[in-house]
C-alpha cells in the first residue's frame, strides 16, 4: 500500500519549501491536471486549493463526456474534433468511472431551423431556435466523420414517426422523428479529480498538493498562503503561477497584481441540474440520455445517472460566482422544460433529492446569448512586470471533457518557461482506478477471482470494483479483516469510510458525503446516517465533541443552502440534543 500523507506532514513540506518553480492556484480539473502533467516531467511544482478538490464548477457538471454537437453550429469544428479525441482517450484511460451513452433527440420538423442555423453560423443572429430532423442528421455526420476517424463509437441513426413511437411512447405528440448517437458519462467526476492529484504526487515525490489553502495577497517577490482551516500563512516564491482559478481568475489577479491585471478575461454563466427520484422516468429512459430543445429552444439533458435521474440545465450570465445555488425559478424552468418533452409524465418537485449548480468559466465575451460563447480554451499570458517578479498563466474557458489536452498545453508552456522538455505523454496514460483495469468482458472472471482471493461476498467486490476501479484492491485487503456495515447505511463500511477519510485528504464533513461518496448527490444521506458519519470521523482525525457538532453544523448548513437539502439541519440538531443527554 502506497504511504499516504497526513495533512500536518504536507504542511511540514510546505513549511520547507520558500521557493517552487510553479505554484498553480486552483483545485479545479484544469489546475488538476496541469499539476499532474508537470509532475509527470518531474517539475516539483504545488498545487494549492481554497475549498476541497473539485468542489465548484468541476463538480458541477453535467456529468457528460461529449463531443460537443452543438458546437458544430457555432463553427467551432477543431473543438469538436478535440472533444471526441479526448472522450474516447477518457473511455480508454479512465473506463473505471466513464461508460458510453446513447443519446436521443426528439424532433418535430424535417427540415426545420436551417435558415436560423445559416445565420448562427455566419454569426448574423444569436437568437435559439429549433432544429428539423435534416439539420439535425447533417450534423451528425459531421460527428460521425470525427468518430471514425479519431474514436470507435457507432454511427447515428434517424427514426420515423412510427419507429420513434415504439421506442418513446411517451413523447409529447410534436415529436415527429428522432436521432440517436452515443457520447458518454462519467459516474465520479470528483473522484477522478483526486485520482489525478493523487498520480501527480506518485510520479514526482516533491510535487506538493493542498487543499484548503487560499493564496491571499503579494508583495511582488513572494506570495501568501493561508490554511483556511488553521489560519496559518506561508510565504512562497513560485518562478512561474498558473492561475486556474475558473470563475475567480480575475479576482485573483486583481487580488496579486491589482495595477496589472485590468483585463477582463471570465464571463461566467451558471448552470443548475436536478437529480430526480422518479421510478417511472427511469424505466422510460431505459439507459439512455434525452437531448432536447424546450420551446424556447435552449438545449435540455435528461438521463439515468446512479439509480435516479439527472435533468439540466440552466444557462445564466453571472457576475459574482460566489454562493450561486438553484434558484426556485430554475428548479421549474427545467420541471416545465421535462414536461414539454414528456407531457404525460408527472415529477412533482417532491421528486427533486439534490440540486446542484457551478459556474461556467467562459471566456468574457459581449455575445448576447451565452449559448453563442465559446467552450474552447485559451491560455492568457501575463509577464514580469514592477508589481510581480513571476509570471503569470491564466487557463481561460475549458470544459470537462478536454480537462487532459488543456492541462498538456498549460504544462507545455510552464516547460517552455522554465527551459525544461517534455518527457511522458499522458495520450495513453490510465487513470488512478483505470490502471489495470480490465476490459468489461473480462471484468466478471477478474471481480470473482478478487471475491474469493479476499473471502469477501461476490456483490460486495462488485460494488467496491464500481467505486472504485482497480484503486479497490487495497482496501479489499482491510476489509477481509472489518467490512461490518453501518448502521445506518448498510452499503457502506465503517473500515472502507475511514479508509477514505485517511487515504484522500478529507479534512471536513461534507468533503466524505459529497465528493468522496454520492451519499449526497443520490439522494441517500438521513439524519441518523450523518450523524453517524461524523462520529467516525471524529474518531478517525481526532476532532473534539465540540469540532464535530460544528462540522455538523457547517455541513447541514452548506447541504440545506447549495443543495436544496433544507430538511436535514433540524432533525440533527434535535439527535445531537439527544446524543448529549444521553452522555
Amino acid at each position: 500500500m502506497a504511504t499516504v500523507l497526513t495533512r500536518n506532514e504536507r504542511l511540514d513540506r510546505l513549511r520547507q519549501r520558500q521557493i517552487t518553480p510553479v505554484l498553480i492556484a486552483g483545485g479545479g480539473i484544469n489546475g488538476i491536471s496541469t499539476f499532474r502533467e508537470l509532475a509527470l516531467q518531474g517539475i516539483p511544482a504545488i498545487l494549492v486549493e481554497r475549498d476541497d478538490w473539485c468542489q465548484a464548477a468541476s463538480g458541477a457538471l453535467s456529468r457528460m463526456i461529449h463531443g460537443g454537437l452543438r458546437y458544430l453550429e457555432t463553427g467551432e469544428f477543431g473543438l469538436v474534433k478535440e472533444s471526441v479525441i479526448e472522450r474516447d482517450r477518457l473511455l480508454k484511460n479512465a473506463s473505471h468511472y466513464v461508460f458510453p451513452l446513447r443519446t436521443t433527440v426528439p424532433v418535430e420538423t424535417f427540415g426545420g431551423g436551417m435558415v436560423n442555423a445559416t445565420r448562427r453560423f455566419l454569426r448574423l443572429s444569436d437568437k435559439p431556435a429549433r432544429r428539423g430532423a435534416l439539420l439535425i442528421k447533417t450534423g451528425l455526420s459531421l460527428y460521425d466523420l470525427y468518430t471514425r476517424q479519431y474514436g470507435s463509437m457507432p454511427k447515428h441513426q434517424v427514426r420515423s414517426e412510427a419507429a420513434t413511437r415504439d421506442r418513446w411512447p411517451g413523447f409529447a405528440p410534436w415529436v415527429k422523428y428522432s436521432a440517436s448517437y452515443y457520447d458518454a458519462w462519467i459516474s465520479a467526476p470528483e473522484r477522478l479529480g483526486l485520482e489525478l492529484v493523487e498520480d501527480a504526487e506518485r510520479a514526482c515525490s516533491d510535487a506538493l498538493a493542498l487543499n484548503y489553502m487560499q493564496l491571499i495577497s503579494s508583495d511582488g517577490e513572494s506570495v501568501t498562503l493561508k490554511d483556511t482551516l488553521s489560519g496559518e500563512q506561508f510565504r512562497l516564491q513560485p518562478h512561474v503561477l498558473v492561475n486556474a482559478g475558473g470563475a475567480w481568475i480575475d479576482r485573483l489577479n486583481q487580488q496579486i497584481a491589482p495595477k496589472s491585471a485590468r483585463q477582463k478575461l471570465i464571463g461566467g454563466t451558471k448552470g443548475s441540474h436536478l437529480i430526480l427520484d422518479h421510478p417511472e422516468l427511469l424505466r422510460m429512459l431505459d439507459g439512455e440520455m434525452v437531448y432536447f430543445e424546450n420551446q424556447e429552444g435552449r438545449v435540455c439533458i435528461l438521463y439515468p445517472w446512479g439509480g435516479k435521474v439527472l435533468a439540466g440545465s440552466t444557462d445564466i450570465r453571472v457576475d459574482d460566482p460566489d454562493n450561486v445555488v438553484c434558484e426556485a425559478a430554475e428548479k421549474a424552468y427545467i420541471l416545465e422544460s421535462l414536461r414539454f418533452v414528456f407531457p404525460e409524465v408527472v415529477v412533482p418537485e417532491s421528486a427533486v433529492v439534490y440540486t446542484f449548480c457551478g459556474v461556467r468559466p467562459l471566456p468574457a465575451s459581449d455575445a448576447k446569448l451565452s449559448g453563442q460563447i465559446s467552450r474552447n480554451h485559451s491560455l492568457v499570458m501575463l509577464p514580469p512586470d514592477p508589481t510581480r517578479a513571476w509570471s503569470t498563466l491564466c487557463l481561460v474557458g475549458g470544459k470537462w471533457t478536454t480537462f487532459r489536452r488543456f492541462g498538456e498545453e498549460a504544462a507545455d508552456r510552464v516547460l517552455r518557461l522554465l527551459g525544461e522538455k517534455r518527457h511522458v505523454s499522458t495520450t495513453d496514460l490510465a487513470i488512478g482506478g483505470g490502471r489495470d483495469f480490465p476490459a468489461p468482458a473480462a471484468q466478471p472472471a477478474w471481480i470473482a477471482q478478487l471475491a474469493q482471493q479476499h473471502a469477501l461476498p461476490l456483490p460486495r467486490v462488485t460494488q467496491l470494483v464500481k467505486r472504485y476501479g482497480s484503486r479497490a484492491l487495497p482496501l479489499l485487503s482491510l476489509l477481509r479483516d472489518d467490512d461490518r456495515p453501518l448502521h445506518h447505511h448498510a452499503d457502506y463500511s465503517a473500515t472502507e469510510l475511514r479508509y477514505l477519510t485517511e487515504h484522500e485528504q478529507v479534512c471536513q464533513l461534507e468533503d466524505l458525503l459529497v465528493r468522496r461518496t454520492s451519499l449526497a448527490i443520490g439522494g441517500e444521506l438521513t439524519p441518523p446516517l450523518i450523524q453517524e458519519i461524523s462520529l467516525l470521523m471524529a474518531q478517525t482525525l481526532g476532532w473534539s465533541e465540540r469540532q464535530r457538532v460544528q462540522q455538523l453544523q457547517r455541513c447541514c448548513a452548506s447541504l440545506a443552502r447549495f443543495h436544496g437539502l433544507h430538511g436535514l439541519y433540524p432533525t440533527v440538531m434535535q439527535q445531537e440534543a439527544q446524543h448529549v443527554s444521553e452522555q
